[in-house]
């Protein structure tokens, strides 16, 4: 009868992004989830890796093991997948710039497992458009980087064909700041870029296309407001079945199908009551299951603790039994779209539409996206967005429970303990990692591995398929920062627009409003002080790419009226300390989330005080545990931000505040 239960739809696959400290202990941690009942995997890599550095690179201090598993070789490769079928596993890899490299790596370690690769299931994300703009793990120029991409799809769909070889990825966009219409506008640019790099390569045959455009899968965020949500996953899917269809000429609706996999939003969760989370990741999961026409088809939820630090085994097991019920206790597989004839839900999902497809116009007129991200134009916008609804959750118009509204609380058993709520890092593992490494390049033969990397920088200079020759370096033992520099020598380094010059004003410094009197302690302590505007170096030393919270500061700052000194990701702390002297700047301001802050933080105030700047005050922000806040305070940083300071202008007030203090001059009684 009408309304009649139907057979269950298939669950989606499920995972958890895991991986840290070293490759054995990352295989312990996936043969652990998979008994729990986890249906894919999903390798979370370090910074290091990411970004193309060996462990015993000056950039990795502090980096290696944190965020993810250290891969420095083909050896670290093969105890990652120790005892893991590789031929019946579906493999997720957050992986890049390196995403050739990784690539090559896995299909190694399968063959040795004696695996078919052409049966081998798994996604190489190996979306660069988004670092650019939010992530900042690139490492080489658009144009390069663009052909890794377009080499390693020809290669997948030639060779692995059941592989998806990039997941064009808008997670990180809304976490930086992208709207709905957004988030869809530059994924599908992003999409087009790729696509006709591809096709114009001449390396996959016309009748093949529709092969390439069914590999092609994305990875989304989906909020808390998930009804917006639900109904941007429906406008993705029409967005990109008409691309498909009309700018490419696939017929076959299946190859036309928006394929997509979710992390609910991770940046979203909240360090003040952390158990709220849960019940975010909840509906932020039904944004993207509930409908079943524009469901995932592979999910992986964050745990309630990642404001707070790395999460433990026992919290990601929690994150995949809220999975586990709603597929398998709740009737949500049983019906068809319960969302088909809505005349709200379809009126939202025609205005997004609308909106996203004149956007993707405006790129394509520009030039298409590799052309947006050179000329600033993506990052400028994604700053802006951002900025604009920092300034709506600091006026109280977008609420945040238990952040700006609803903020007394019991006390909660879940963090009475902090130091044993999430989980650490040995820091002797990083030690560890750089003698193993060492030990790996005194065993290997070196002749072919020189061969090899000789071999790659000539096919780079020219213009054959890279990933033949990323395999043979692979197989001789290279190095992960061997084979990204041999890269790097040909194709040269890239740094990102930053976006904070482009900005406009988000937040108005109206007469009696809170930013207008920062302004007025600032432009008191400057003339005090004499010598111009306040001067504020912004600094993000270390890998962490996670530029958000930094842009946010830089342009508050710039509003308040002080000069920023910001020059983007990825600088030592001598060379943050060398424009902090020469810029002569009146306050130091270092952003990490990456969880180096104890190697990289002392490091900055030690070439301080070696430099004879040791008084210029150091503030710190960041996800820092509140025992190493301490200890970064008892060093000598001024003042530690976690995500819990919410208010960016009273943090700009805090800021003059340190300044004054070292100053010797006295506090400054102006309310904010």
């Amino acid at each position: 009868m009408s309304g009649a239960p139907r057979p269950k739809d298939r669950p989606w696959l499920m995972r958890t992004y895991a991986g840290h400290s070293t490759a054995e202990a990352s295989n312990e941690l996936y043969r652990r989830n998979l008994a729990k009942g986890q249906t894919g995997l999903s390798v979370a890599f370090d910074l290091p890796t990411q970004t193309g550095y060996d462990p015993d690179h000056v950039l990795a201090r502090g980096e290696v093991g944190r965020v993810g598993v250290p891969v420095s070789h083909l050896g670290d490769m093969r105890r990652l997948f120790q005892e893991i079928p590789l031929e019946r596993m579906n493999t997720s890899m957050t992986i890049n710039a390196t995403a050739m490299w990784l690539l090559a790596l896995y299909q190694v370690v399968a063959e040795e497992h004696g695996a078919d690769v052409a049966t081998l299931q798994g996604t190489t994300q190996n979306d660069i458009v988004k670092e650019y703009l939010s992530r900042g793990t690139h490492v080489f120029p658009p144009g390069p980087s663009l052909r890794l991409t377009t080499d390693m799809i020809a290669y997948t769909v030639h060779h692995i064909p059941k592989w998806n070889p990039i997941n064009i990825c808008s997670y990180h966009l809304q976490e930086a700041g992208a709207t709905p219409v957004q988030e869809i506008a530059y994924a599908m640019a992003t999409a087009i870029s790729v696509l006709d790099a591809v096709f114009a390569s001449g390396q996959v045959p016309e009748d093949r296309k529709g092969d390439v455009v069914a590999r092609i899968s994305f990875f989304v965020n989906a909020g808390v407001r998930f009804i917006e949500e639900m109904c941007k996953m429906r406008a993705f899917g029409r967005v990109w079945d008409r691309i498909t269809r009309e700018r490419y000429g696939i017929e076959n609706p299946k190859h036309r199908r928006f394929r997509y996999g979710v992390q609910v939003n991770s940046l979203g969760l909240t360090e003040a009551q952390p158990e709220n989370n849960v019940q975010r990741i909840v509906l932020e999961m039904l944004a993207v299951t509930l409908s079943k026409d524009a469901r995932a088809r592979a999910v992986q939820l964050p745990a309630w603790n990642e404001a707070l630090g790395l999460p433990r085994p026992w919290d990601q097991q929690w994150s995949l039994r809220i999975q586990q019920v709603l597929a398998h206790e709740s009737d949500l597989l049983e019906y068809d779209d319960i969302f088909e004839g809505s005349r709200v839900i379809e009126t939202k999902v025609a205005a997004l539409v609308e909106e996203a497809e004149a956007e993707i116009e405006r790129i394509q007129e520009m030039g298409g996206a590799m052309a947006a991200v050179e000329s600033g134009y993506l990052k400028a916008q994604l700053v802006a967005s951002h900025a604009e609804r920092r300034a709506r959750i600091e006026a109280g118009e977008e609420k945040i429970v238990g952040v700006n509204c609803y903020q007394s609380t019991e006390p909660n058993p879940l963090t009475a303990d902090l130091d044993t709520a999430i989980m650490t890092v040995d820091p002797q593992n990083e030690a560890r990692v750089v003698s193993a490494l060492h030990a790996w390049r005194e065993r290997r033969e070196e002749g072919p591995a020189q061969e090899a990397l000789a071999a790659l920088r000539k096919a780079a200079a020219g213009t054959e398929n890279l990933m033949p020759a990323t395999l043979r370096c692979a197989r001789a033992g290279v190095t992960t920062g061997e084979w990204a520099w041999a890269l790097r020598d040909v194709f040269g380094e890239f740094r990102a627009p930053t976006g904070v010059g482009g900005a406009p004003v988000a937040v108005a410094a109206e007469a009696g409003s809170p930013l207008a009197a920062v302004r007025e302690k600032v432009g008191k302590t400057a003339a005090e002080l004499g010598g111009g505007r306040l001067r504020l170096l912004v600094g993000k030393p270390g890998l962490d790419g996670h530029s958000n919270g930094a842009e946010q500061i830089a342009v508050r700052a710039r509003d308040a009226g002080f000069e920023v000194v910001y020059q983007g990701i990825r600088l030592t702390p001598e060379q943050i300390v060398a424009a902090a002297v020469a810029e002569d700047v009146h306050c130091v301001g270092l952003s990490i989330l990456s969880g180096s802050h104890a190697e990289l933080v002392p490091d900055v105030l030690e070439r301080l005080r070696g430099a004879g700047a040791g008084d210029i005050p150091v503030i710190v922000g960041g996800i820092i545990p509140a025992a190493d806040a301490a200890a970064l305070r008892a060093a000598g940083v001024a003042a530690v931000f976690t995500p819990k300071d919410f208010g960016i202008t009273e943090i700009i007030g805090r800021i003059v505040d340190e300044i004054r203090a070292a100053n010797t001059l006295p506090p400054l009684e102006v309310p904010v």
